[in-house]
């Protein structure tokens, strides 16, 4: 691999940011030091806002200093009982950090934090590709320094620890994540001493809190190929730990010589599928979770074999205790991912043959605006290792896609909305709150979906009129 030392040297001499910085250190005669992902990024080609910097003085005072400089009134958050502060200024997120030791007790996410040296700060940092670091200093103004090889790791595409990785993970668990995070995004090998560090140390994560967890997890599903962090976190035990439903999935079970296939890969497939089409985070969730409920659902019957009768139900119902043990939110994401999981199956069991429009216009009206989500998830669905299969049944499914536009534009069915409301329904016949409105208009829904009325108030309201007069009730004067 060829590092681009340029892509530093560029950015430093020419942006605004990085002069007022130097400025800062020479009017403070502190020393200061771009160190980490920032470093590793450039080094890569990778654009990035997030910036380390350390300081060899008062991070504090430093910081204010800088900020007054910048003419801009950032916003700066301290952390005193970390020596940190984060600032964010002209669209970048900086953190200064002062050189320091860290240590930690057995029971505790939280480092005990004291002063160091310029190498104690490099050699506690996570992987030797983030203990690179740039001077800003007029002595030696843009010299790379690397004192843990990271360089060769980077060109070598390799994760290791600077230090022993035992103590690096015991220190930080999280930090296992992390391993398996930059691999995933950037491709990497870890170590095979670091790798087997991580399956010593598994058990450490259960002290970082979910929210940490779940970042790292996103981030791993956000990546271009998500399957590979998942594979790893499967290798490791990680998985085992934070995700068992996940792996309830994996394996293959045979009877009478018919088998399942293996939902774990499968799912991973999905996965992968949804995420060459789209970078959308809670669309990627949907297909991790698609078939979480099969294991609850697997039976085998001599007639049929191996069947999964419903797991699309149960699977949307496991997907809230899913997001409350992640601390995933509890809102429109939440209701979207259980919709979609609900839904999977709906759109390729319309690829038989005489299906009605009613069908089509059911799908269309649940699955509402999330439609076209919907329809990209079950698309990635259809896996098979038979390249032939793959291609008839997609083929199959672009059709019946077709199809659903079609029926969705002629009947005006997008985010459709019953054109009789439940206030109209008790101001024309004088009722209140009660299940005669309720039958009223899901009477209406019924025969729009049916065909039997077109999808338009007119038609409606006369149909409520008819429908009501067999309950024995009239609109009021």
């Amino acid at each position: 691999m060829t590092l681009n030392f340029e892509n530093i040297s560029k950015a430093v001499r020419y942006g605004r940011i990085f002069r007022l910085l130097k400025e800062t250190a020479e009017e403070r005669q502190e020393k200061i030091y771009i160190v980490g992902g920032w470093v590793r990024n450039m080094l890569l080609g990778i654009k990035s806002k997030d910036i380390d910097f350390m300081i060899m003085g008062n991070v504090f005072e430093f910081a204010r200093h800088f900020a007054s400089k910048t003419g801009k009134n950032p916003e700066i958050v301290f952390f005193k009982n970390f020596g940190t502060v984060n600032l964010k200024t002209a669209g970048y997120e900086i953190e200064f950090v002062g050189a320091r030791k860290e240590s930690y007790l057995q029971d505790s996410r939280n480092p005990l934090v004291s002063e160091g040296s310029f190498e104690d700060d490099l050699s506690r940092r996570d992987f030797t590709v983030n203990a690179l670091a740039v001077s800003l200093n007029k002595e030696d103004f843009l010299e790379l320094i690397d004192l843990f090889h990271g360089l060769d790791d980077l060109e070598d595409k390799i994760l290791r620890t600077p230090s022993d990785p035992d103590q690096t993970f015991s220190d930080d668990p999280l930090r296992m994540m992390r391993a398996i995070r930059f691999a995933t995004q950037l491709n990497f090998r870890i170590e095979q001493e670091t790798f087997d560090s991580i399956c010593r140390n598994v058990q450490r994560l259960q002290i970082v809190s979910p929210e940490r967890i779940s970042d790292e997890l996103n981030k791993i599903i956000s990546a271009n190929l998500p399957s590979t962090g998942f594979l790893l976190m499967y290798e490791t035990g990680i998985l085992q730990l934070i995700f068992p439903e996940l792996v309830d999935l994996k394996g293959t079970e045979t009877v009478d010589n018919k088998s399942h296939k293996d939902n774990f890969l499968h799912t991973l497939q999905v996965l992968d599928n949804v995420a060459e089409t789209s970078d959308n985070l809670w669309l990627r969730w949907a297909a991790l979770l698609h078939d979480i409920g099969k294991p609850q659902t697997k039976q085998y019957d001599e007639e049929n074999g191996w069947t999964f009768h419903g797991h699309e139900v149960v699977g949307s119902k496991m997907v809230t205790d899913i997001f409350r043990r992640f601390r995933l939110p509890l809102n429109e994401k939440l209701k979207f991912v259980k919709k979609l999981v609900f839904l999977h199956l709906r759109p390729i069991a319309l690829t038989k043959e005489e299906v009605t429009d009613s069908a089509f216009r059911r799908l269309i009206v649940e699955a509402g605006e999330d439609l076209d989500e919907l329809l990209l998830l079950c698309k990635a669905d259809i896996t098979s290792k038979n390249p032939y299969k793959v291609s008839n049944y997609r083929s199959k499914f672009d059709e019946v896609a077709e199809k659903i536009l079609l029926v969705q534009e002629k009947d005006r069915l997008r985010n459709w909305e019953n054109p009789v409301k439940g206030e109209l329904i008790m101001k024309t016949f004088g009722l209140k709150p009660s299940k005669e409105v309720g039958m009223i208009k899901e009477a209406v829904k019924e025969a729009i979906l049916e065909g039997t009325i077109n999808n338009n108030f007119e038609e409606a309201y006369r149909f409520m009129i008819n429908f009501a007069e067999k309950l024995g009730l009239y609109p009021v004067d």
